[in-house]
């Protein structure tokens, strides 16, 4: 009786102290070791990418913002504000219905076959806007010249890149938006405009939030 008593008591605090010991590697030590590579090697990351603007986090290089004016009354949906360069559609999935105390939207992307009818009428309705916001006093464009990922939207929905076809088509529009010349707007899309990474991986791109931040920069200056 007593080696039984023993031999549960010994093993009993065995096992508290590999649990102690875990609790303190895995839980305490590895967390911190983790934590400090990653601030010393891979700070910007490690934060969120976090971009900046007059002293400011304004958001981070990963995300995708909206540039939209302020909802007037009995709208629904808000118009894009065209003095900014606009991203890729944010396509959310709706109001989370699941965690009813906060009112999230959900990302995702324009899933849908190619014959699909909502997916051809949203996209034609989006280049016919496209066409319309972009075409100014001596500049027109046609339903051609509308790249993809400016009528779709990403697989996340939200991409915070676009293409350089899509930032050049915008360029006469902010340019008349901002009483800036056109090789000014140009210029700033040029200078934004990233290569593919390593040089074979993706396609090249355009971070609007970056590319907004050095256009108000811009106006500032003009």
């Amino acid at each position: 009786m007593n080696n039984s008593v023993s031999n549960t008591a010994r093993l009993l605090w065995a096992g508290l102290r590999a649990l102690l010991v875990l609790t303190v590697v895995t839980g305490v030590i590895y967390p911190l070791a983790v934590t400090g590579v990653a601030q010393a090697l891979f700070n910007d990351q490690a934060n969120g990418s976090e971009v900046k603007a007059d002293g400011k986090v304004v958001g981070s290089s990963l995300i995708g913002q909206s540039y939209n004016l302020p909802l007037k009354k009995g709208q629904e949906t808000p118009e894009p504000d065209l003095k900014w360069f606009q991203g890729r559609p944010a396509n959310g999935l709706g109001t989370n219905s699941v965690n009813t105390q906060y009112s999230l939207i959900l990302s995702g992307a324009t899933n849908r076959s190619g014959d699909n009818k909502d997916l051809i009428d949203w996209v034609t309705a989006a280049k016919a806007a496209v066409v319309k916001d972009n075409s100014v006093g001596g500049y027109t464009v046609k339903p051609s010249d509308v790249p993809a990922d400016a009528v779709t939207s990403s697989g996340s929905g939200l991409d915070p890149d676009i293409s350089p076809d899509y930032g050049d088509l915008q360029v006469h529009r902010v340019a008349e938006k901002n009483g800036l010349s056109v090789g000014q707007v140009q210029k700033l899309v040029d200078e934004h405009t990233d290569g593919r990474t390593l040089g074979f991986i993706g396609e090249p791109r355009v971070n609007v939030l970056e590319l907004n931040i050095a256009l108000k920069e811009l106006v500032a200056k003009s």
